[in-house]
């Protein structure tokens, strides 16, 4: 825990933050049972403690750079074992946190996890484009990370976000490719393309695909996920 601890407060300065009190010890806590749980559960391929530091905190920590996420109703869609939806609300316990995604053991696990750690949050067992009919336009903020090519995470993501709200999409490299690839669905899908800032964590770079919400999503939004992989936007 000493290494990830030491990680996390020598990389925040470079972006610029500083977190509430006990932010640093609690993202430690979690970590460290994230990869205690990873050792019988596939939750992480990144195992050494300095590097779920800056490959998973830090890393998920560049979206507070990008948007006020105080008071704001967000969901995290295709969660996996928390990224980035826990260590921002770990940062900001001010939101309202959803975590969604589809594998139900993740998901109880965070379900058991996070109250013991005094995090809260909405854990949700769902397929995105199934739940979005029950939670449509319902929050400020969207966030994802590395969970499918930018045209397909539109149609999953921005028919939850309220006009007026912003969708986080976190890519690799290939970012502008997928930018000018989503350029369509995006703008079907009641979205603008605001800017693609790039961060670099520990020799990485990512950008991060901010995508603002200036109409509704039509009610044909999203289709069945068969149709969506097959016919992107």
């Amino acid at each position: 825990m000493g290494g990830m601890l030491e990680a996390l407060q020598a990389g925040l300065p470079g972006l610029g933050l500083s977190l509430p009190q006990g932010a640093v010890e609690a993202m430690c806590a979690f970590g460290q049972a994230l990869l205690e749980k990873n050792q019988v559960m596939n939750l992480t391929a990144i195992t050494e403690p300095e590097q779920v530091a800056r490959l998973h905190f830090l890393d998920s920590l560049t979206l507070l750079t990008l948007t006020d996420f105080r008071q704001k109703q967000v969901i995290d869609v295709g969660c996996g074992g928390g990224f980035p939806g826990v260590p921002l609300k770990i940062a900001c316990p001010e939101m309202k946190l959803t975590l969604l995604d589809s594998l139900g053991k993740r998901m109880a696990w965070l379900s058991e996890t996070l109250p013991g750690l005094g995090i809260e949050a909405d854990c949700v067992t769902a397929r995105a484009e199934e739940e979005a009919a029950a939670r449509r336009e319902q929050y400020d903020v969207a966030v994802s990370r590395a969970v499918a090519r930018l045209p397909v995470l539109c149609e999953l993501c921005l028919p939850y976000i309220k006009v007026g709200g912003v969708f986080l999409a976190m890519k690799g490299t290939a970012a502008q490719e997928e930018a000018q690839e989503a350029k369509r669905a995006i703008a079907l899908l009641g979205g603008q393309l605001e800017r693609l800032p790039v961060f670099c964590v520990e020799g990485t770079e990512h950008a991060v695909a901010v995508i603002r919400k200036v109409r509704s999503t039509p009610l044909a939004y999203p289709r069945r996920f068969g149709k969506i992989k097959q016919q992107p936007l």
